[in-house]
C-alpha cells in the first residue's frame, strides 16, 4: 500500500485567505523578485568584468549570489502563478522536485556561508599564510564540495518520500512543498524521515553557524589585538556583510526547521520563510554593496564610463 498513493494532486493552499489582496500581494512579490534577479546577477556580472574583484573573497560572493537567485526561483515563480490562478494544484512528483532543490540549494548556501566565514578567518587570523592556506584550487574544490554534499544529501529524505502513502486530506498549508507540511498530510509512517529531515537540518543550520560563531570568535579576538583604530575598522568591515546575511538567513531556518516533529505548519512559519525565500535574497545585493568599499568603487567607475563614455567617444 505505501508504494501507492490515494491521493494524485495536492492544493497549495499559500495567500488564499487574503481574497481581496491577491493582486496586491503578485505586483509586490513580482517586483521584488526582478530586483532579486538583477541585483544578484549584478554581482556576478560586476565580478566578471572587473579584475579589481578577482579575489577569492568575491568567488565565494558569486556562489553564494548565485545560490541566492536559484533559491528564490525554486518558490517565486509558482507563488506569482498560484497567486492569479483558481486551480493551485501540484502532482507528488511536482511537489516532490520542488522540494529536492529548494533544500538541496538551501543546505549548500549554509555550506557556502561557512566557508566564507573561514575565508574571513584565514585573512585576518593568519594573512601569511592566506595565499598557500586559500589557494585557488582550495578554493575551487572548497565550492565543489559545497554543492555536492548539499545536493547529495538531499536525494536519501527525497527518494523515502516518493514511498508514502497518501489518503486525504491533499491541502499543504503553504505556498511551496516544504516538507513538513506534506509529512503531515501522510498517512505512513513519516517518524523515520521526520528524524531525518530533523537531523539535516541540525547539521546544515546548527552545525555551520556553530562553525561560523568560531570563526568569528577567533577574528574578534584577532582584530582587538590590532593597535590601530582604522586598522580594527577596517578588518571588521571585511566582516560585516557576511555576518549580517547570517543573522537573517540563519535566524529565518533555525524558527522553522530545527525542531522536531512534523506539526509545524503555521501561518506564522509561512510569513517565517519569506525571509528565506524573499527578503534575504533581495537584501544580499544592498548589504554587499553599500558595506563594502570595493564593490561601490567599481560600481562607481562603471557608472562614470556609462554616463560620460570612453575618452575616444567624448573625443
Amino acid at each position: 500500500m505505501s508504494n501507492h498513493s490515494v491521493v494524485r494532486e495536492f492544493v497549495l493552499l499559500g495567500f488564499s485567505h487574503l481574497h481581496e489582496f491577491q493582486v496586491i500581494l503578485f505586483a509586490f512579490i513580482l517586483l521584488i523578485y526582478v530586483l532579486t534577479v538583477l541585483g544578484n546577477l549584478g554581482i556576478l556580472t560586476l565580478t566578471c568584468l572587473d579584475s579589481r574583484l578577482h579575489s577569492l573573497m568575491y568567488f565565494f560572493l558569486c556562489n553564494f549570489s548565485l545560490l541566492e537567485v536559484l533559491v528564490t526561483s525554486t518558490v517565486v515563480p509558482r507563488m506569482l502563478v498560484d497567486l492569479l490562478s483558481t486551480r493551485k494544484t501540484l502532482s507528488l512528483a511536482e511537489c516532490l522536485t520542488q522540494s529536492f532543490f529548494y533544500f538541496s540549494l538551501g543546505s549548500t548556501n549554509f555550506l557556502i556561508l561557512t566557508v566564507m566565514a573561514f575565508d574571513r578567518y584565514v585573512a585576518i587570523c593568519c594573512p601569511l599564510h592566506y595565499p598557500t592556506i586559500m589557494s585557488g584550487p582550495v578554493c575551487v574544490k572548497l565550492v565543489v564540495a559545497c554543492w555536492v554534499v548539499g545536493f547529495l544529501s538531499i536525494i536519501s529524505p527525497t527518494l523515502q518520500k516518493t514511498r508514502l502513502w497518501f489518503c486525504g486530506p491533499n491541502v499543504i498549508d503553504h505556498y511551496f512543498c516544504d516538507s513538513a507540511p506534506l509529512l503531515w498530510l501522510s498517512c505512513s509512517d513519516t517518524h523515520h524521515i521526520e528524524h531525518m529531515d530533523f537531523f539535516l537540518s541540525l547539521f546544515f543550520v546548527l552545525v555551520t553557524v556553530l562553525l561560523i560563531l568560531a570563526s568569528y570568535d577567533l577574528i574578534v579576538a584577532t582584530v582587538l589585538r590590532i593597535p590601530s583604530t582604522s586598522g580594527r575598522q577596517k578588518a571588521f568591515s571585511t566582516c560585516a556583510s557576511h555576518l549580517t546575511v547570517v543573522v537573517l538567513r540563519y535566524g529565518s531556518a533555525i524558527f522553522i526547521y530545527v525542531r522536531p516533529g512534523k506539526g509545524h505548519a503555521t501561518h506564522l512559519n509561512k510569513v517565517v520563510a519569506m525571509m528565506t525565500v524573499v527578503v534575504t535574497p533581495f537584501l544580499n545585493p544592498f548589504i554587499f554593496t553599500f558595506r563594502n568599499e570595493k564593490v561601490k568603487e567599481v560600481i562607481g567607475d562603471m557608472a562614470k564610463r556609462v554616463l560620460l563614455g570612453s575618452p575616444a567617444d567624448r573625443g
